[in-house]
C-alpha cells in the first residue's frame, strides 16, 4: 500500500475521510486524539466540533463545548508535523486548528443571515460557491472559483503566523488556508464527500496532497 497517513478525528466519523485516502493511494492510520505517529509521512486532520476559545485567547461567545483532549491532542499533532518539516491537511474544524496552533483567532458565530448559508439542514451539506487565488493550491487546481459544500458556523479571523488565504466565501471570510514556507493546507468545506453534479470534485485534492507527500518521502 502508498505512504501512511495518520488521521485524527471523532470516533465512528472518519469513514469518508478514510476511504479519501485510501482511494488516493494512501494508507490510513486513524484514531481518535493519537499522539503523534513518527512512522506516517503526513497529518490529515478531519472535522468536528469547536475549539475552546480560551486556546485564542477568548471568552465564549458562541462556541459550543470543546472536547479538551481532542483540543490538546491536534494542537500537539500540528506543531510535531510542523517541527518535522511534513505535510499537514486540515478540513473544516482541522482548518481551524492550524490556523488556532500558529497564533490565530476563530470567529466563534458567523452572523445571522451569513450562518444559515454555511450550515447543512436536513442533513445535507450547503452548497455555495468560493473564489480562488489563481497562485494558490486550490487555484492551480480548479481555476479562479469553485461550488463547494459547507457545515459550519465558524470559520477563521486573524490568520496564524506564516498563513496566508487562498480562498473566500462570498461573504468574505477564509475558505482555505496555506503557508508560506512548509506543506500546511486548510480548507473550510469538507473534500472528502464532495461529489456529484452540485459540488466540485473534491477527490482532487486528496489525489494532489498524495501526489506531494509521495514526492517528499522518496
Amino acid at each position: 500500500m502508498g505512504v501512511k497517513i495518520q488521521i485524527s478525528g471523532l470516533t465512528g466519523k472518519m469513514d469518508s475521510y478514510i476511504e479519501a485516502v485510501l482511494q488516493a493511494g494512501g494508507e490510513p492510520a486513524a484514531a481518535y486524539s493519537p499522539p503523534p505517529d513518527p512512522d506516517c509521512a503526513a497529518l490529515l486532520l478531519c472535522g468536528g466540533g469547536d475549539l475552546d476559545p480560551r486556546l485564542f485567547g477568548q471568552e465564549n461567545r458562541g462556541s459550543h463545548p470543546p472536547d479538551p483532549v481532542q483540543d490538546e491532542a491536534e494542537l500537539a499533532l500540528v506543531r510535531y508535523y510542523l517541527q518535522a518539516g511534513k505535510p499537514v491537511l486540515g478540513v473544516c474544524r482541522g482548518m481551524q486548528v492550524i490556523n488556532v496552533a500558529l497564533g490565530g483567532t476563530l470567529i466563534q458565530n458567523l452572523p445571522p443571515g451569513t450562518r444559515e448559508k454555511h450550515i447543512g439542514q436536513g442533513g445535507k451539506d450547503q452548497i455555495h460557491p468560493i473564489s480562488l487565488a489563481p497562485e494558490g493550491f486550490l487555484g492551480k487546481l480548479y481555476g479562479t472559483s469553485l461550488t463547494v459544500n459547507s457545515w459550519h458556523h465558524q470559520a477563521v479571523d486573524r490568520l496564524g503566523e506564516g498563513l496566508r488565504p487562498s480562498a473566500w466565501a462570498p461573504e468574505g471570510f477564509v475558505e482555505a488556508l496555506e503557508h508560506q514556507s512548509r506543506p500546511v493546507y486548510g480548507v473550510q468545506f469538507h473534500p472528502e464527500r464532495m461529489k456529484g453534479p452540485e459540488a466540485g470534485p473534491g477527490h482532487l485534492i486528496f489525489t494532489v496532497w498524495m501526489n506531494r507527500i509521495r514526492r517528499s518521502s522518496e
